[in-house]
């Protein structure tokens, strides 16, 4: 797999900075092929799929798995298990496999589930200028001595991958429109549309489809 930072690289010293390819294939040790392949392409990302992923140890389990995730799905968002509780759990029942399994199978059948609830998808090649997209990630850091969780935000330009990230101790509409305010500062400038996963601070209301009820403020 070719990983998005790599091709965010290749694109930006060729398009912005003009270097050659030789040079280009000399400093990120990558094949003239592959250089060429990236700059001839509008895709941002570039990634081989096996057609058939091995689970030998998962495989009996699957079923069980299934049922924990439905299971969990259905709760409230705060009564929900993280992935590694559930992989704690199937192991108490028995499965003698890795974590990194079950963490490949839930993240298929999230998406499978989702594909079947509401048919959408993300287009892989962006215009430069065209979106950016918004979304928060908890991290569990130490500060003073003391384990603390807190929000990340992240603004990613969907062209070039290019990342702007910033700390917040939480998810407030405040917060988010600082975030926005220094990641528009950071890239000089700001994006035809931004993409977002439904965050309580934008969207009140989840309707049908695509509709949604979007909040006053935050429009």
């Amino acid at each position: 797999m070719l990983v998005v930072e790599t091709v965010a690289k290749i694109r930006r010293a060729y398009f912005v900075q003009h270097k050659p390819i030789k040079q280009i294939c000399r400093e990120l040790m990558l094949s003239r092929k592959v250089v060429r392949k990236v700059i001839r392409s509008e895709a941002t990302a570039f990634r081989y799929t096996r057609s058939v992923q091995p689970a030998p140890k998962l495989g009996p389990w699957r079923d069980e798995l299934d049922r924990m995730l439905a299971a969990n799905t259905g709760k409230p968002a705060r009564e929900r298990l993280t992935l590694t509780r559930i992989f704690e759990a199937l192991r108490g029942l028995g499965y003698e496999g890795g974590y990194d399994a079950v963490r490949r199978y839930a993240k298929t059948w999230k998406r499978q589930q989702a594909s079947v609830t509401a048919p959408a998808f993300v287009p892989l090649a962006f215009a430069p200028g065209e979106a950016y997209q918004f979304d928060w990630s908890h991290e569990i850091v130490l500060i003073a001595g003391v384990t603390t969780t807190i929000k990340v935000a992240h603004v990613r330009l969907c062209h070039s991958r290019m990342l702007f990230v910033r700390a917040y101790p939480r998810e407030s509409q405040e917060m988010v429109f600082d975030a926005h305010d220094r990641a528009f500062a950071f890239f000089r400038g700001t994006c035809q549309r931004g993409i977002y996963d439904n965050m309580k601070t934008a969207v009140e209301t989840i309707f049908v489809g695509r509709e949604r009820a979007y909040n006053r403020r935050f429009l």
